[in-house]
């Protein structure tokens, strides 16, 4: 992996197991971490937890189990995108290069639409009046809709988008977050996330 990874221009900084990893990232920043879930002192999955509990950073996982069980461990514990070895390494690499593509397009953490604030950071949408707090998917998935505000995104893309390609749910996940953000949303009436039938979602912002 280091090999391709060279190859392609990106520095890469290894790490024998867990601990050296957290150590590392205690001492120099990094944008991207690929964690291996079989490692000993601390697995894979246990220092996914510990990366997106203290640090805002993509996680790669790549594993050589297939079961389905262990994908939806890795994606409960926080992990963007999933790899399966043996793998191509130029899928690797694409791989990685889309999770950096997708974190870089939420550099900015905050997004406004009107009078409203999407805030990343915080998980608040909010105006001059009120705020109303999210959970750290439905803020993502607002913030991703709000990127393009008109376009119609469908469940397939926002999955993608916000869970990642390997994602072990169905895309019906996409409509239970839309059906709780709308709840929330439902102070902001400016604001709407509309259904087009047979496509998907885009989000409107509706003037009085």
């Amino acid at each position: 992996m280091t090999l391709y990874l060279t190859k392609s221009h990106f520095d890469v900084i290894e790490a024998g197991d867990g601990e050296v990893a957290l150590s590392i990232l205690a001492k120099q920043a990094v944008d991207l971490a690929i964690v291996d879930i079989m490692m000993p002192n601390l697995n894979g999955i246990e220092l996914t937890k510990e990366l997106k509990s203290f640090y805002e950073l993509p996680v790669l996982m790549v594993t050589a189990k297939h079961e389905s069980h262990d994908k939806v461990k890795g994606f409960e514990a926080g992990t963007d995108d999933y790899l399966v070895k043996p793998f191509d390494p130029i899928e690797l690499v694409l791989r990685v290069k889309a999770l950096l593509k997708r974190y870089n397009l939420q550099a900015d953490k905050r997004n406004k639409i009107g009078e409203l604030e999407i805030d990343l950071d915080r998980l608040t949408v909010s105006n001059q009046e009120q705020i109303v707090e999210l959970k750290r998917k439905e803020c993502e998935l607002l913030f991703e809709l709000s990127h393009e505000q008109g376009r119609i995104f469908t469940r397939t893309q926002l999955v993608e988008k916000i869970w990642g390609f390997d994602y072990e749910g169905d895309d019906r996940t996409v409509d239970v977050h839309i059906k709780r953000l709308r709840e929330k949303l439902a102070v902001f009436p400016s604001l709407k996330i509309s259904t087009v039938r047979g496509l998907g979602y885009r989000l409107e912002d509706v003037k009085p």
